[in-house]
């Protein structure tokens, strides 16, 4: 079967990144999905002395591996101060210091909420603009502006579910015919 990885560049337990994702990754019903949280791979600062000296945390090894059992990626993209957060760029880095292009080539969704009017689309926009460089073959986007209007403790809105799941069905279709 195949497997599709499922987390948000954050190391907040209670990220609503990692919350859209899950939900996202809910609407698949043909595939493998395992759901990860970073704050299970944390790594130091990387630093190519601390790489030298000490080489590769067991941590990072381990989410290398299972970047490479994947056939496909649900990232869900935090923003902090326009960007991508500090731990999703650190986690990027250990990784690609294993072995280069980091999503090899497969399918990947990216995903951003906020709780604001613009829902996390700076930090999305720099998220698309770099990753193809690092092999990801990007499905989709989608952002979603004002979080906490569509979220209640049972799940997401039905409206933003019904969008999500256009989006799922064309990741999980093209994650089947590799």
């Amino acid at each position: 079967m195949k497997k599709v990885l499922v987390f948000a560049g954050s190391n907040s337990k209670k990220s609503i990144n990692q919350i859209l994702a899950i939900h996202a990754s809910q609407l698949l019903d043909s595939v493998d999905v395992k759901i990860i949280s970073l704050t299970d791979f944390e790594a130091p600062i990387y630093g190519i002395d601390l790489e030298m000296n000490e080489g590769f945390p067991k941590s990072m090894i381990d989410l290398y591996n299972l970047f490479q059992e994947t056939d496909g990626f649900i990232i869900g993209v935090p923003e902090h101060n326009g960007s991508m957060p500090a731990v999703m760029k650190n986690t990027l880095d250990w990784v690609s210091r294993q072995g280069g292009k980091i999503f090899q080539e497969k399918p990947v969704v990216f995903l951003g909420t906020s709780p604001g009017r613009r829902g996390g689309i700076s930090a999305m926009n720099h998220v698309l603009d770099i990753m193809p460089h690092r092999g990801a073959i990007i499905i989709g986007h989608y952002n979603l502006p004002n979080f906490n209007d569509h979220y209640t403790g049972s799940g997401l809105s039905k409206e933003v579910t019904m969008e999500l799941s256009q989006l799922m069905n064309n990741f999980q279709s093209i994650i089947l015919e590799q």
